[in-house]
């Protein structure tokens, strides 16, 4: 298996091609692509069985030259159990969204596990519309899962979530167009920056930062009060048409394109577009007020057939080897503690790198907003959205 991986790994595994080919707006006709190259029907079909996987865009190894992902093709060789992998996720609520009544009802969602961001997962949780894992038929997750990410308030023991990637949110630039730089939140309104920035469409990520700008404990105790007065700063900032846009994953594309020039971001995908470019034109930030962490972690839903197929592979992904050639690609905090010194045999430097294992400074600077209730999550969600225009 690890021989299939490098094999397939050394026929040119980058994101540049993926990103030419697919352009501006195409990464749903890649998803397709690729999951045309698997088998379509219901979880549980064929002999050693079907997964239908939903993911974010360019949150797995890609190569270019054969237009598949390497170590998922090697689970398929190794195991028999085929894969749809489809790339539907940009942003967490609309996700949602889509499948709010096939999850309500207990019906066929059409995937058979997604990696959503816990902070959109601890209400499926709630409303009892995931499956629970069996930690049993995963030994790698129990062995080799870090601490960072193994304990959470809604799901303490991973029973119904199981980490797939980490990161921050910070800052980018593009330090050919902006090159005096930014380094906290409010950097953001410069007039020269008018019409120039991005805001994440994921009200988590925004708010929170700018209420870290604001010197809010986010981890401590808030409430409303410092929820609006960091809206009333999203809403100014909008009227005075300082924002170019509020997207989810695909911001990158403004940045590609330099509608953008400054803005809010997840850290591995600067690296992305960078890499994409062949030089470090943008510059990931972390804030002077700090930078927000978050969980994207692997989920089913309730009453699926493929459930012994997922569980195999979520663990293949926990195997050190594999978890580096995915880390190596996507460049996140991989939740896998065995992947930084299987990095060393792909890529010394990566295995250095802050921004995917995180030494003490970086950890210091990165925060965790508390949890918040139903209520509070529906109630500050529509007030966001209403900002937005929505």
């Amino acid at each position: 298996m690890r021989q299939l991986v490098q094999h397939a790994r050394a026929a040119s595994l980058s994101r540049r091609g993926l990103l030419k080919s697919i352009g501006v707006g195409g990464a749903a006709a890649g998803a397709a692509s690729l999951a045309a190259c698997s088998p379509s029907g219901g979880g549980g079909g064929g002999a050693a069985g079907h997964v239908r996987w939903a993911n974010w865009t360019y949150y797995l190894d890609f190569d270019d030259a054969t237009g598949t992902n390497p170590t998922l093709e090697a689970f398929q060789e190794d195991t028999g159990i085929s894969v749809d992998y489809f790339e539907d996720i940009d942003d967490n609520k609309m996700f949602i969204a889509k499948i709010r009544d096939q999850l309500q009802l207990g019906q066929d969602t059409g995937y058979d596990t997604f990696c959503l961001t816990d902070s959109t997962l601890v209400r499926l949780v709630e409303q009892d519309q995931l499956g629970e894992f069996d930690r049993s038929l995963m030994p790698n997750v129990n062995e080799q899962m870090i601490e960072m990410v193994s304990h959470v308030g809604f799901d303490p023991n991973r029973q119904w979530t199981i980490p797939y990637q980490a990161g921050m949110t910070g800052l980018v630039y593009n330090t050919k167009l902006y090159p005096k730089g930014i380094s906290r939140i409010s950097d953001l309104w410069d007039p020269e920056l008018q019409g120039k920035v991005s805001l994440l469409s994921e009200q988590a990520d925004t708010i929170s930062l700018i209420m870290l700008d604001n010197g809010i404990d986010i981890s401590g105790e808030w409430g409303d009060d410092e929820f609006f007065a960091a809206l009333e700063v999203v809403e100014e900032q909008l009227a005075n048409n300082q924002v170019y846009t509020v997207k989810g994953n695909s911001y990158t594309q403004d940045l590609q394109t330099e509608a953008v020039w400054a803005g809010m971001a997840w850290s591995g995908d600067v690296t992305m577009i960078n890499d994409e470019a062949g030089e470090e034109i943008w510059k990931f930030v972390v804030p002077e007020g700090g930078a927000t962490q978050f969980i994207d972690s692997f989920a089913m839903p309730v009453g699926i057939e493929a459930y012994d197929q997922v569980h195999e592979l979520i663990n293949y992904y926990y195997q050190p080897d594999v978890a580096a050639e995915v880390a190596a690609y996507v460049q996140y905090v991989t939740p896998v503690a065995g992947a930084q010194e299987a990095m060393l045999d792909i890529d010394p430097e990566l295995a250095d790198d802050p921004l995917i294992f995180p030494d003490d400074a970086m950890a210091a600077l990165v925060f965790d907003s508390r949890p918040l209730t139903s209520e509070e999550d529906n109630r500050y969600s529509q007030a966001y959205q209403r900002v937005l225009g929505n």
